[in-house]
């Protein structure tokens, strides 16, 4: 094989590792938020109310539809990113750093997929919320009042959170898997993925809820501008309401990121297995 020959085939190698990780990566995302999105509206609604205000229990899937046509592109970025930027970064590596490669990509992936995510998560809490009755309406009145940086309200804060949990959920996720494949000597079966992905965000999402309820009080505020930043959000709310605020609703975050890194790795798993049987040379 020629050198031009061997260069074509790298590259389409390359385009197959992106496209599948699109396609899985939607396909993962699109199923996980659909099975979770009440817990999610529940650990919002917590977040976001002050001192012992009564949590409203009716409208769990208020703004699911929109909140999916923002959910699906960033998932499918997220991987579409991810794999590639780690396949890349673990030959660049030593071995030794492999950790380092697998949380490098987590954060690139998390960066460039943030320029659909943050709106996508302003408009789903603000429904959630019951402030709009849906994703058209809010996206409007936000734009009319608040500007297109209203669309990206909290997004420093929502870095602050979504950069170290994607870097650290996927370097454990990966760390667990190649840890449970030494360990059983085999190629693992759908539930143990599954089983592996739930202990990955479990771990993770607990150790990220104070800064989850920053985001959630930065992008809940509009134009009222109760606090000035992230900072001035940790220092109000554990100077108003107590540092323990900052883990509100940390037991419905851990049992929906848990349950959403089963879902979401199961399903994500399953669908490259899938498409690598269909191109057996383009594995992922």
């Amino acid at each position: 094989m020629d050198f031009a020959s061997l260069t074509a085939k790298e590259d389409s190698c390359k385009f197959s590792v992106f496209y599948n990780g699109l396609i899985a990566g939607g396909i993962a995302g699109a199923v996980a938020d659909t099975a979770l999105y009440p817990v999610d509206t529940i650990r919002t609604r917590m977040q976001a109310a002050h001192g012992g205000r009564k949590i409203m229990l009716k409208g769990l899937y208020s703004g699911l539809t929109g909140n999916l046509v923002g959910s699906i592109p960033a998932s499918a970025i997220f991987i579409g990113v991810y794999e590639p930027v780690k396949q890349k970064l673990l030959k660049a590596f030593p071995e030794n750093l492999n950790a380092l490669a697998q949380l490098t990509a987590g954060a690139v992936a998390g960066l460039v997929s943030s320029l659909v995510r943050v709106p996508t998560e302003l408009v789903k809490q603000r429904i959630q919320t019951r402030q709009f009755t849906s994703a058209l309406v809010a996206v409007r009145v936000i734009a009319t009042k608040e500007g297109l940086k209203g669309l990206y309200a909290g997004y420093g804060a929502l870095l602050l959170r979504d950069l170290p949990f994607d870097a650290i959920q996927f370097c454990i996720y990966e760390q667990l898997l190649m840890g449970y494949k030494l360990a059983v000597q085999r190629d693992l079966k759908d539930p143990e993925f599954a089983l592996v992905g739930a202990s990955a965000g479990a771990i993770t999402a607990a150790l990220t809820t104070p800064l989850d309820v920053v985001k959630t009080r930065l992008m809940l505020q509009g134009s009222s501008k109760q606090y000035n930043g992230v900072f001035d959000c940790f220092r109000t709310i554990v100077k108003e309401e107590g540092a323990h605020a900052l883990l509100k609703g940390i037991v419905p975050r851990v049992l929906w990121i848990g349950s959403g890194g089963s879902i979401f790795f199961g399903v994500l798993e399953k669908t490259k297995q899938i498409l690598a049987q269909r191109s057996p040379e383009q594995i992922l």
